[in-house]
């Protein structure tokens, strides 16, 4: 039997609800599959920095090093400030890890309505593929004349070949396994230096796939589009905080923000990636049982086949699908009234057939 080593950080609020749900199909998984799983919990927290001041120790990029992926729920909560809690587990987690990959898929699942009207099941399938290292999301900058009228923030965003070309040519290699169309969301229009750089990278790599149809849009009406025609984009591919804005508005689209999955992935597998879900901690909720774990579940499956445990990934989603298509067993943001663990039970259940 086939053992993984998996870093647990359930994090804040309903982090903890929907990772106990996560794990529980995942074993339900392994059962079926012949897999089994060493889980490892940290309690890397804004409840820790409240008590230690570090939201991690100093050496947890080196704890986790070992494991074969890291599996999260949602980071954040009142009283921290949102800096803080990002920039002191999450991203020194995406950058030391180089996980430049942030892939967001965005489906629209039978038994789900979208706000928007007259959609259906398939008609929305797509992908962000967010650049998850540099880009606007840089430690580069400073601050002056702090308290004063003076007062000055300097902010400086990051844009390097290298780190354009591997995010592009990901998207590109994606879109061969899919319906062969990469769209890339800029602002050249506007921002002066970075987005044309970012454009001349696309037009680059874009000529080593003449068999995948493109297109770019400026991100203003890249967002307007994603609303009106969602239909139009199958891999789409933008800079850290473009990516960031868009698998939100996707989730959106696809009828709740508790079925969006996402991994920050580094690809050659020379380090863990991390697998979490695109919603936050939800405060306003936790505790209650309520919040939706689809999205940590679904999760999980991307994390499975990131293992390489394809059919056991693939057993994972059609659980998921058919929930969703079948069962009354849903939470309450897309219109029943389960608990969270009713949902990962029947999950669980569906699995294990």
């Amino acid at each position: 039997m086939k053992n993984y080593r998996i870093a647990v950080i359930e994090g804040d609020g309903i982090g903890k609800e929907v990772v106990a749900e996560g794990i529980r199909v995942l074993e339900a998984a392994g059962r079926r599959f012949g897999l089994s799983f060493s889980w490892q919990h940290f309690d890397w927290s804004c409840e820790r920095y409240a008590k230690t001041g570090r939201m991690m120790p100093e050496d947890g990029i080196d704890q986790l090093r070992p494991f074969d992926a890291i599996y999260l729920g949602a980071v954040g909560y009142p009283g921290v400030p949102d800096h803080i809690s990002l920039w002191g587990l999450l991203i020194p987690i995406r950058r030391q890890f180089q996980q430049y990959v942030c892939l967001r898929p965005a489906r629209l699942l039978e038994g789900i309505t979208s706000p928007l009207s007259g959609r259906k099941a398939g008609d929305i399938d797509f992908v962000i593929v967010r650049e998850n290292n540099e880009g606007e999301y840089s430690e580069v900058g400073g601050r002056v004349n702090r308290g004063t009228e003076l007062d000055m923030a300097i902010q400086q965003s990051i844009f390097t070949r290298r780190g354009c070309d591997r995010i592009i040519t990901y998207a590109f290699e994606l879109a061969r396994t899919r319906k062969k169309h990469v769209t890339s969301a800029t602002k050249s229009n506007g921002i002066v230096y970075s987005m044309p750089f970012w454009d001349e990278r696309f037009a680059a790599i874009s000529k080593k796939y003449p068999d995948v149809k493109t297109d770019q849009y400026h991100i203003d009406i890249m967002t307007a589009h994603l609303v009106a025609h969602p239909d139009w984009f199958d891999v789409v591919v933008g800079s850290n905080l473009f990516g960031d804005i868009l698998s939100d508005l996707g989730a959106a689209v696809v009828g709740s923000m508790g079925l969006a999955p996402s991994v920050n992935l580094n690809p050659e597998k020379e380090y863990p990636s991390t697998f979490e879900p695109v919603h936050g901690s939800a405060p306003d909720i936790a505790g209650k049982g309520i919040a939706n774990p689809v999205a940590q579940i679904w999760s999980g499956a991307m994390m499975l086949e990131h293992l390489g445990e394809k059919p056991a990934a693939q057993a994972v989603e059609q659980a998921i699908f058919n929930v969703l298509a079948q069962s009354k067993v849903r939470t309450r943001d897309i219109g029943g009234s389960s608990s969270t663990k009713e949902v990962g039970e029947e999950i669980a259940a569906q699995v294990s057939t």
